[in-house]
């Protein structure tokens, strides 16, 4: 299953939405999706949705599912994070009129050049990008060269530097 969320940011999301859709649709992804939409204005036509989840259903769903797609939004990645998977990150842009600035992109190019996260920028990217998820991921766990089977030590060790990363930014920036 793929677990799509938008977040809560008032601002349609719908290139996101849309391309989800569009893909399933086409048969690009074959696994079930199911999208938590926010105030996105396109309605998924191929994929189950809905608006808003309660936060545990939320965590259900980033817990038991085999891929996150996310806005850039820093609560989204994090929740993946913790939930040991590597998010495909999709960040709003100020350009489509999906935020009042660029800082999901600026957030979501950090922890890409520090390869915690797969990004996409541009929807035409996102086909290949689900396709090669499951290679695009095993090379971002391999880098820190923890045994392939010991998946809990890989997550622990990723959300620890995750957090640093966090911690630095905030630091850089009062």
């Amino acid at each position: 299953m793929i677990f799509v969320t938008v977040g809560t940011h008032e601002q349609p999301f719908d290139r996101l939405v849309k391309e989800i859709d569009e893909l399933k649709y086409q048969g690009v992804i074959e696994a079930d999706v199911f999208m938590q939409t926010g105030y996105s204005l396109y309605k998924p036509q191929y994929c189950k949705y809905s608006e808003f989840l309660p936060f545990d259903t939320m965590m259900s769903y980033l817990k038991n599912t085999e891929c996150i797609i996310t806005h850039g939004g820093t609560g989204s990645i994090m929740l993946a994070l913790y939930n040991d998977k590597i998010p495909v990150v999709f960040p709003r842009q100020k350009k489509f009129n999906e935020h009042i600035d660029d800082h999901q992109v600026i957030f979501t190019k950090t922890l890409e050049q520090k390869k915690k996260i797969i990004a996409v920028y541009d929807s035409s990217d996102l086909a290949m990008t689900i396709r090669k998820y499951n290679e695009l991921a095993k090379e971002i766990f391999d880098q820190y060269n923890i045994e392939s089977k010991d998946i809990l030590s890989k997550s622990t060790l990723f959300s620890q530097k995750i957090n640093d990363i966090c911690v630095n930014l905030v630091n850089r920036h009062d």
